[in-house]
């Protein structure tokens, strides 16, 4: 080891304040030669070094042979130093993801980079969990890792499919990010994701339109077994480890704002408050007159056209169709009416928002809307300031 310098502060003239610094530098450190060829690596490469280091340290003597004692120690020691180089390799091996062979090291490799193969397996039931409920940490890391010993081309897939998810965004950093993970839940059909200054940060808002357009906080929710065994699903997957999101009791009919936040918490950056906010529906009323064709009864025809404007799922106002501030054009209207069978020609007679202070835009064939907006028209007697549309049919066959 090199030693520290000496350091001394000399006051040799009268005034206390003036002096000077003398260092006394340590000697250097001698040079040493490195004579031992760090390649080296297996037994007849280190028997051959060593038997070179000998003959070099004792030049008089001319002949070695395998029974001599110092060939015996060196061939044992070659021995000994080749399983700890090769027990080296492994070590070192099982360190990088493209070289490990042990499952545990590939399985750790992989969460290092936020890939949980035991997780994944154990939230989506496959195998080796797909028969076997092990509630056991610990036996349930044993019972994969043998799966995987059992099955090498498993471990092989994950491994390739593990640095692949790096590129797959999960973390909601940018508006559109905000936009994309919220409309991936199965409630929610559209989302529009705005920030502005809350008084001492940045807060994310976040309005939603849900998959029946009911509100964030409404209660007493009656989910359907399909859709409510997707949401399940969809908290399962996007767990994180071997635990999924926390999802109410769907039976208990929460809210969907209960619902959507714990999926929020878990994939927004740390320190950005994310405020979910209603859409704000814009009930529309308009008015049909509809030229039905000589062949179809008028009742199929209107049938059908109320299964066109409906809010089913392929309903011109079913939820999500519209997004957030887009205009309602006449246009898309008629296109989507003259699409009908029977109807020979669509004309509207009205078109505008709710209230009579807005007036009647039949004429400019567009509704404007912006921001939050979202033109609804249920045509529901019961809710009749959600939209509603009357038609009018001419020709056709009576009943």
């Amino acid at each position: 080891m090199a030693e520290s310098p000496n350091v001394r502060l000399l006051f040799g003239g009268r005034c206390p304040d003036c002096g000077r610094r003398e260092v006394d530098m340590p000697k250097p450190l001698l040079n040493l030669q490195d004579d031992f060829d760090w390649n080296v690596r297996d037994f007849e490469s280190f028997r051959r070094f060593m038997l070179e280091e000998l003959a070099a340290r004792l030049p008089e003597r001319k002949r070695w042979t395998a029974a001599d004692v110092e060939v015996v120690l060196i061939e044992v020691l070659a021995y000994v130093l080749d399983q700890l180089s090769d027990m080296l390799d492994r070590v070192t091996a099982e360190g990088r993801l493209n070289a490990a062979r042990r499952p545990e090291s590939v399985r750790r490799l992989l969460k290092l980079i936020g890939f949980d193969a035991l997780g994944l397996a154990w939230r989506n039931k496959e195998a080796p969990f797909d028969t076997v409920d092990e509630s056991d940490p610990r036996k349930r890391e044993l019972l994969f890792e043998q799966y995987w010993l059992r099955n090498p081309s498993k471990m092989e897939q994950a491994r390739l499919r593990g640095p692949r998810e790096l590129r797959t965004q999960r973390r909601m950093v940018t508006l559109d990010d905000f936009v994309t993970q919220v409309e991936q839940h199965p409630l929610v059909r559209r989302a529009y994701a705005w920030q502005e200054w809350g008084g001492a940060w940045m807060v994310i808002h976040v309005a939603v339109i849900n998959w029946n357009r009911t509100r964030l906080d409404d209660t007493g929710i009656d989910y359907p077994s399909d859709l409510g065994a997707v949401v399940q699903r969809f908290h399962r997957d996007n767990g994180f480890g071997d635990t999924s999101l926390p999802l109410p009791d769907l039976a208990l009919s929460p809210t969907v704002r209960g619902i959507l936040t714990p999926y929020l918490e878990a994939v927004r950056m740390c320190g950005q408050p994310v405020v979910l906010t209603d859409a704000q529906e814009v009930g529309v009323f308009i008015a049909f007159s509809i030229q039905v064709n000589a062949n179809y009864f008028q009742s199929e025809v209107r049938l059908a056209v109320e299964q066109t404007l409906g809010t089913g799922p392929e309903g011109f106002f079913s939820p999500g169709k519209l997004g957030f501030g887009e205009d309602l054009c006449a246009s898309d209207l008629y296109q989507a009416l003259m699409n009908v069978d029977g109807v020979d020609n669509v004309c509207i007679n009205s078109l505008k928002r709710l209230g009579e202070r807005y007036a009647d835009k039949s004429g400019e064939g567009r509704i404007v809307l912006q921001g939050l907006e979202v033109a609804v028209c249920d045509n529901d007697p019961s809710s009749p300031e959600r939209g509603y549309f009357t038609l009018t049919l001419r020709g056709g066959r009576k009943g």
